[in-house]
């Protein structure tokens, strides 16, 4: 054999092992890759699964559709759980405000709002998510022919009014002021339910509520729109608050009330778009 055919014999052995090696660091790079890459989906998944309690504080008046939005988002999420505090937004601000253990806390008007950003117990700032009209609540069949707000002010009808300190009851206050009237009210009730739920026990022959509590309450009472309602709406801030005990839960609780999902609900139990 000739010293030229043994060195090309020798050039195509060195190269062919160099194509090896090059396609072995191939493949190992491309399993490091793959293996990174499976790592990486497998941490965003762990980060994206939320567990544990949540606390929420909301205003009566969110009761039907935070119940619904609460199920759904315990559907989404096994291994999560809301728990929530209805009630007047001013005694709920002011339990927040007094230490009470909470996660979120929606309210039906800023100025209650307020009194817990005011406090710094809410994280980050409130956001609205929908807004609420009035609407005078009568018994069925509307047997006292009330068909305006002014119709509240004859002393012979036994109305009923939330409390002034009461969101509701403020935006009724506004609508009876814009209005020039005065109403003298059977009692003043702490929440928006209490006042509603007078009228559905022929208590009372009307209350001034949201469109939203006539509307949960199905047949069980009547509702009469009145043009000074358009003066006293209402909007409703939501907040994460400071001492969340399990803040990444909550928040996503907040996200499905201001998603398109939460909306659909929300706007479907009355209430209207931010």
């Amino acid at each position: 054999m000739t010293r030229s055919v043994r060195r090309t014999r020798r050039t195509l052995q060195l190269a062919g092992a160099g194509v090896a090696a090059l396609l072995t660091l191939s493949a190992c790079a491309s399993s490091d890759s793959d293996s990174g890459a499976a790592g990486s989906d497998s941490s965003a998944s762990e980060s994206a699964k939320l567990s544990g309690d949540v606390t929420v504080f909301a205003a009566a008046s969110l009761k039907e559709s935070f119940t619904t939005l609460g199920r759904d988002f315990e559907k989404d999420h096994p291994g999560t759980k809301i728990t929530f505090n209805f009630g007047g937004s001013d005694t709920l601000a002011a339990s927040i405000t007094s230490g009470a253990p909470a996660d979120v806390f929606a309210s039906a008007s800023p100025k209650t709002m307020a009194v817990v950003t005011d406090a710094k117990d809410a994280a980050g700032t409130p956001s609205t998510f929908v807004r609420n009209q009035l609407e005078i609540a009568i018994l069925p069949g509307n047997p006292d022919k009330i068909a305006t707000l002014k119709d509240l002010t004859n002393t012979k009808l036994k109305v009923v009014l939330c409390d002034k300190e009461v969101p509701c009851g403020a935006a009724a206050q506004k609508a009876l002021d814009a209005g020039k009237l005065k109403v003298t009210p059977v009692s003043y009730e702490q929440d928006v339910k209490a006042a509603l739920t007078k009228v559905e026990l022929k208590e009372a022959d009307a209350a001034v509520v949201y469109k939203t509590d006539v509307h949960a309450a199905g047949d069980k009472v009547q509702g009469v729109d009145f043009p000074e309602s358009a003066d006293a709406i209402n909007d409703y801030p939501i907040a994460l608050l400071k001492n969340a005990q399990n803040p990444e839960t909550a928040k996503a609780f907040i996200e499905l009330v201001n998603s398109a999902e939460g909306q659909k609900v929300l706007t479907g139990a009355g209430f209207l778009k931010p």
